[in-house]
């Protein structure tokens, strides 16, 4: 497969190639937004990670990863967290896509399934291990898992970038 040539204009990666979109159909990477490849930034930043995108700036000049990493800071401050959490978890075979409709950083697809083919498995919260939250904060997170009928998937993120989750359901009892 050709590497993928997509361009950063503004806050937006996009790409209109015939291999982003073979990549999109076979793998779930990126999506559809006006004949063209929008990816999100953890996306962006996996599949250049693994060499299989360039990215191109306002200039047509390629951005290496450590540059877009720190340009990607400006726009969403928890950007290297949720690229570990995104890496680990395509990397262990899910399907991680954005879930800000939910107000989560993610909803996570089962093995050999994406959007479109069945429902999402998980919605994720990803956080740094050096940060606290309520019991408030985590009632609120499990009452979005609940009221989208997923489970609940902590990302704690630790200072070597290693990934713990925590998974949490409801029970009756």
């Amino acid at each position: 497969m050709e590497i993928i040539q997509a361009h950063l204009v503004g806050e937006i990666i996009q790409t209109n190639s015939a291999e982003a979109h073979s990549l999109q159909k076979k793998s779930h990477f990126g999506e559809f937004n006006r004949g063209k490849i929008q990816y999100s930034y953890p996306e962006a930043l996996h599949l250049l990670h693994k060499k299989k995108i360039e990215i191109l700036d306002g200039k047509n000049q390629s951005i290496d990863f450590d540059t877009l990493m720190n340009k990607l800071r400006k726009f969403d401050k928890k950007i290297s967290i949720k690229f570990a959490v995104f890496k680990d978890l395509r990397d262990k075979g899910y399907i991680p896509k954005t879930a800000l409709k939910f107000g989560a950083d993610f909803r996570v697809y089962d093995k050999g399934f994406g959007p479109g083919e069945e429902h999402a498995r998980w919605v994720v919260f990803v956080d740094s291990e050096t940060k606290s939250f309520t019991w408030q904060d985590f009632s609120a997170k499990n009452r979005v898992a609940h009221s989208t009928k997923k489970k609940l998937l902590l990302a704690i993120v630790d200072e070597e970038s290693d990934v713990t989750y925590y998974e949490v359901d409801w029970i009756k009892i």
